[in-house]
């Protein structure tokens, strides 16, 4: 059996969250890294065939993660329910388009926070019998909601009582859930539901979280209101999502139990921005409006309290488009965070939220070779990272899937028509 491929990329700046190599280099073999130094690495002999990128002073990092996306919602100014056998069938092509251009924006791996129909696990399939390319899938089907709770119309689906949340959990996770998400409160989208009002109780989420974990897999909880983010945290939730009116009883709550928050600050930043005159049904906008504020000061309070973070971007709500992930970590350093730690967030902190940083989120060796090329220099400016022709190569897996300079996709080139729509304003 051929040996796997060695690829040395050197001459540039190695980045991840713990250390800034400014000229080293990286080596893989296969989907592997198996070496990272400074300077110019030793060239010894090798029985396998060896590639040399020259990275010509640019910047490699790992490749990033996004915590919280909904790859079958297509940044709609105004999202309708996917209903009919024909609207799953056109959800799931856009689900797989989706995929790509999130891949093509570097981030390679990504946790869907709900989707309807099992659409989320066909979309899985199809990647594993090479029918589409996506970023690392983790999933998990539909969120929990109680009756008429946010989301129902979109991503849920209606429990109520402790014993019918256990038993939906077990059954999403029988289905291929990784996560269960679940609905703490009310949210912006949904009409006919207040953000600031708790929704499942402690018991009900509770059930979901000892399935979960049971089984090995974590979960997460949708959670606007302060009294949804504490239920969230007693039940004992891996991550609470948004977080917006977060009160500071929620953040001692979330630092004693070790729970971490996952922000989505594009997505209520692009509805506020976007706003009605662009489509955006007033109801929707009017929550965002109402949230942004308490949004900013509640993150640097929990962000200055020490509270765990995690990047999610909410990809799929109205006008947070992927591909455009990477414009979370901006915000982030908005925020108060550095250009570095930002970096930290959306790759190894992220991976560690996932259990998965034994394989991904830092470039060390004897992990799997997702990596991110990028002209320009994130530690002297984040925003580097939100330009997408700024984003040069794309490697999941030891696989590059885009390489910038050989103008061209060098996987899923077929589906590069959509990257018109979803990096509109770039």
């Amino acid at each position: 059996m051929p040996k796997p491929e060695t690829v040395v990329y050197s001459n540039g700046r190695i980045v991840d969250g713990r250390r800034h190599i400014l000229n080293g280099h990286l080596i893989t073999q296969g989907a592997t890294i198996i070496a990272v130094g400074s300077g110019d690495p030793k060239r010894g002999a090798s029985s396998g065939s060896v590639r040399h990128i020259d990275l010509a002073g640019r910047t490699l990092l790992p490749g990033f993660i996004d915590c919280h996306v909904h790859l079958t919602m297509n940044a709609d100014a105004a999202p309708t329910p996917i209903v009919s056998p024909v609207d799953q069938m056109v959800a799931l092509i856009h689900a797989s388009i989706n995929a790509l251009n999130t891949l093509h924006g570097g981030v390679t791996t990504v946790r869907d926070c709900g989707a309807p129909h099992s659409i989320d696990f066909a979309l899985r399939r199809a990647a594993q019998e090479g029918l589409c390319v996506t970023p690392r899938l983790l999933l998990s089907g539909r969120a929990l909601c109680m009756t008429g709770g946010h989301g129902w119309h979109l991503i849920g689906r209606e429990v109520d009582g402790a014993d019918q949340v256990r038993r939906a959990a077990r059954e999403e996770l029988k289905a291929g859930a990784d996560n269960i998400k679940l609905i703490a409160s009310g949210g912006i989208l949904t009409r006919g539901t207040d953000i600031g009002n708790p929704q499942f109780t402690v018991a009900e989420m509770q059930a979901a979280v000892e399935e979960a974990h049971a089984a090995g897999k974590i979960a997460n909880a949708h959670a606007h209101g302060a009294e949804g983010i504490k239920r969230a945290a007693t039940a004992g939730v891996d991550s609470i999502e948004h977080c917006y009116f977060i009160d500071p009883e929620g953040i001692d709550m979330m630092l004693a139990r070790n729970t971490v928050l996952v922000a989505t600050s594009a997505a209520v930043r692009n509805v506020v921005s976007y706003g009605v005159t662009a489509g955006i049904p007033p109801h929707i906008a009017e929550k965002a409006g109402s949230a942004i504020h308490a949004h900013v000061f509640g993150f640097k309070a929990a962000h200055k309290a020490g509270v765990r973070l995690a990047m999610g971007t909410d990809s799929g709500v109205p006008f947070t488009r992927h591909g455009n992930n990477l414009d979370e970590l901006q915000y982030l350093v908005e925020m108060g965070l550095s250009p570095q730690e930002a970096i930290r967030v959306a790759t190894l902190d992220s991976a560690r939220l996932l259990k998965l940083d034994d394989r991904i989120g830092s470039l060390d060796e004897g992990k799997n070779a997702d990596l991110v090329v990028v002209d320009g220099n994130p530690i002297d400016d984040v925003a580097v990272l939100r330009v997408q022709d700024k984003i040069r190569r794309v490697v999941l897996k030891g696989q590059t899937v885009l390489d910038r300079d050989a103008s061209r996709y060098l996987v899923g080139a077929g589906f590069s028509f959509a990257r018109s729509s979803s990096a509109a304003r770039r």
